[in-house]
């Protein structure tokens, strides 16, 4: 049975400066929001996870995913999925070729057109294969970034802020879409939000980080 994320005694420092210590479970289909002023190590933690982390900063502790120890792993071999505020899609390519660049190359052909189709229509987005995504809306370009990223697989997401540049509808319709799927998936979620609405919305845990 999956584990979800574990943080064993975790410590990161700048330098000589500790900046954060953790130790805390993520379960699956749950949602943990990280809260805390800037420059408290919120972006960090991410890092940290995700395999990105500066060589100015240091680690100790653990990092597991449903058993594995992620850190001697390279990012790529993590399958830790991330949103962030900006969506990332790749503008010289098409709606469906963003999703395709989700999907596992041995994944092809007659095989692969299906999943895109199918993705596209999970999201509500049928017949958008072949548009620029300059054209789609901020919601249309967050749902697309959101499939882009379950497309990989990933046994692991997380959230750096990816709901604070819409307006208010938008931005309930997109926590109760990334948070559906992401419960449906059973996956366990680390968000990090200076907003409260967020973390309220979540419905998990709630990590308050102080300076």
């Amino acid at each position: 049975m999956a584990e979800g994320l574990r943080l064993r005694a975790l410590r990161i420092k700048h330098g000589d400066r500790p900046l954060l210590e953790l130790d805390l479970t993520v379960p699956p289909a749950t949602i943990l929001s990280v809260m805390g002023p800037s420059g408290v190590g919120k972006s960090t933690l991410l890092a940290a996870i995700t395999g990105q982390m500066s060589a100015d900063f240091g680690l100790e502790g653990e990092i597991l995913l449903n058993g594995r120890d992620l850190c001697p792993l390279p990012p790529q071999e993590r399958r830790v999925g991330i949103l962030f505020q900006d969506h990332l899609l790749f503008p010289h390519l098409s709606v469906g070729a963003n999703l395709a660049f989700g999907l596992a190359p041995q994944v092809r052909g007659r095989a692969r057109r299906a999943r895109i189709k199918d993705a596209l229509a999970e999201i509500g987005l049928e017949g958008f294969h072949n548009r620029d995504p300059e054209t789609l809306s901020g919601g249309q370009k967050a749902r697309v970034a959101l499939m882009r990223m379950l497309l990989s697989e990933p046994d692991l997401l997380l959230l750096d802020e990816p709901f604070s540049r819409l307006d208010a509808t938008l931005r309930s319709q997109m926590r109760d879409l990334v948070f559906t799927f992401a419960r449906d998936r059973a996956l366990p979620v680390l968000m990090v939000t200076h907003d409260a609405a967020d973390a309220e919305a979540a419905g998990g845990p709630i990590v308050q980080l102080e300076s």
